[in-house]
């Protein structure tokens, strides 16, 4: 089977484990929030990955670096609702230092990405 360029990317494999994680840890959360941070949570996880991987198909690195600023961001909101979730006590001190951890790895790695994309 073919791997394409996104898959060989550390940064996109992270990126997709933490998605994993946020749907399993997002699952606990109560009912009604099925329509507020469950669902932006995962939708902010998922957005990551995706726009790395996305950035991947474009041609110029301008195009690519614009993918990747846009992770960033993913990832960035995907912080802010984790302090809101650990702050209403639906996401527990552990849990919630893990996807800090997660966050900080995977945007120091799209920082990084970013440079290289625009500086080419």
């Amino acid at each position: 089977m073919k791997l394409f360029s996104f898959e060989k990317l550390i940064v996109w494999q992270k990126a997709r484990q933490l998605s994993v994680l946020i749907y399993k840890m997002t699952k606990h959360f109560p009912d009604d929030e099925r329509f507020g941070l469950i669902s932006q949570m995962r939708r902010c996880s998922v957005s990551t990955s995706s726009n790395i991987a996305e950035s991947t198909g474009r041609h110029s690195p301008k195009d690519r670096a614009r993918f990747t600023e846009i992770a960033f961001g993913s990832s960035m909101e995907l912080l802010n609702q984790s302090i809101l979730s650990n702050d209403l006590e639906f996401l527990s001190d552990e849990n919630y230092f893990q996807i800090r951890k997660d966050i900080t790895e995977i945007t120091a790695m799209l920082d990084g990405l970013y440079k290289s994309q625009i500086n080419s």
